[in-house]
């Protein structure tokens, strides 16, 4: 449970969340058990979250539409889930209506908006990354790659829902990445412009640091596992499960990167004239010259939130509230369980490419009801005989905690015997190069 929140306020808050994931449905789950909270809504949410908070059907990245429903709901306080949103510049429109939003504003949402963008940044910050350069044109973009070889990475500069970036192994691979993108126009505008650089080797963590414009806070660190079969196989996906913490991540690493990393990036968007609030979600490489930025997110990751949220002691609404308003300084300590949390998630069979939606899932009930298990819900539906469908590509979360990472495996894996989906699939490795690791040196957690 949440700490009692230091702060006070006249009355608790009428709270909108915006977006409809598992990331979703673990935020609302802290926020609801939030002091500061009188009513939690969601828009557009799932069939999960409305069993916690109410759900409206607007589209979170329909600015006009979330203004409107604002303003009709009397909402105190709006958090942001997702990044499209974000860049649409909703914390802008609902600033105009003297709304308190967590998240960024529209200038400072192009750390994730553009990639181009945020490696001027980090460049001009001075932060460890990878080298890079621009293109607008594929011949060009093709001349680069012939010219540095392989392996290399090719990102769409634009968001592409975690679908835009090619690690090619091949310089035909590479070549089909700068066509896909630019002249089949597969990300439609998000692809006009690629950023193409250097191929980097090691261990990811992803660290989320909680910003006021001025400070940062670490929320954590988290291991996303990012294709979509068994052995890291197959294309990148948004992610296909995760755990927390990280043996890599001790608090001398994560200090490091706050310090060098994430301290820094503050200052150069001061700068620039756009202060940065929210959640920034720092993806890092563990190389042998030392960890180096991958990207920048501004917003928590899916499926990472659903393995930091849950064991987080402190109350969130509070820290998100605090941040919003610049005042982290008055926060408190950011404390966790000492639990372990794993998450699976459960898609539909094709994702990351074509699925079908409206199949039925049973079995969730039981699985929920076990102990050291939590389900959040995705891409879910209710139909019009209160059954739970999938709707979407990544559906379920299943998160399983325990005093070490091996339980906590087992417990999430042991929840998904429970639930019956024969349309659906998972990875059954996740955590298994921790554990391989932890098995070579006798640790047993």
């Amino acid at each position: 449970m949440p700490h009692t929140p230091s702060l006070t306020l006249a009355k608790p808050m009428r709270v909108l969340l915006l977006g409809s994931g598992g990331r979703e449905h673990a935020l609302a789950d802290a926020i609801k058990k939030s002091p500061l909270c009188a009513e939690l809504h969601c828009a557009p949410g799932n069939a999960g979250i409305a069993e916690i908070a109410e759900c409206h059907d607007v589209k979170a990245e329909d600015v006009a539409g979330i203004v409107t429903l604002v303003q009709k709901l009397k909402i105190d306080f709006v958090v942001v889930g997702g990044e499209p949103p974000l860049v649409a510049g909703i914390v802008d429109a609902l600033a105009e209506e003297n709304i308190l939003t967590f998240g960024p504003n529209q200038a400072a949402a192009q750390l994730e908006g553009s990639k181009a963008f945020m490696k001027d940044v980090v460049v001009s910050a001075k932060i460890p990354t990878a080298q890079h350069e621009v293109f607008t044109d594929a011949e060009s973009a093709k001349a680069n790659i012939q010219q540095r070889g392989v392996p290399i990475v090719i990102k769409t500069d634009g968001l592409a829902f975690g679908k835009g970036v090619t690690v090619a192994m091949t310089l035909d691979e590479a070549r089909r990445a700068v066509d896909e993108a630019m002249t089949d126009k597969v990300f439609a505008e998000a692809g006009a412009k690629l950023v193409i650089e250097d191929y980097m080797e090691g261990p990811e963590v992803s660290l989320f640091a909680l910003c006021d414009g001025t400070r940062a806070v670490c929320l954590g660190a988290a291991q996303d596992h990012k294709r979509v079969f068994d052995g890291d196989e197959g294309p990148n996906t948004g992610g296909m499960g995760a755990y927390a913490p990280v043996r890599i991540a001790t608090p001398g690493f994560l200090q490091d990167v706050i310090v060098r990393f994430v301290n820094p990036t503050l200052v150069e968007m001061q700068k620039r004239g756009a202060p940065f609030k929210g959640i920034l979600f720092a993806g890092l490489m563990v190389t042998a010259q030392g960890p180096k930025l991958i990207e920048y997110n501004i917003r928590w990751g899916d499926p990472e939130t659903q393995v930091i949220v849950p064991r987080l002691k402190t109350d969130l609404l509070e820290l998100f509230y605090l941040a919003a308003q610049g005042k982290l300084d008055e926060a408190q300590p950011v404390e966790f369980s000492d639990d372990y949390a794993l998450c699976v998630v459960m898609a539909a069979k094709g994702y990351p490419g074509d699925y079908e939606k409206g199949s039925v899932i049973h079995g969730l009930e039981k699985a929920s009801e076990r102990k050291g298990v939590k389900v959040f819900h995705a891409g879910t539906k209710q139909n019009s005989q209160n059954e739970i469908t999938a709707y979407g590509g990544r559906v379920l979360n299943v998160v399983g905690f325990g005093p070490g990472l091996k339980i906590a495996q087992q417990n999430a894996y042991g929840a998904i015997k429970n639930i019956t989906w024969p349309e659906g699939f998972y990875r059954r490795d996740i955590g298994w190069r921790e554990l391989e690791t932890r098995g070579k040196t006798q640790e047993t957690r």
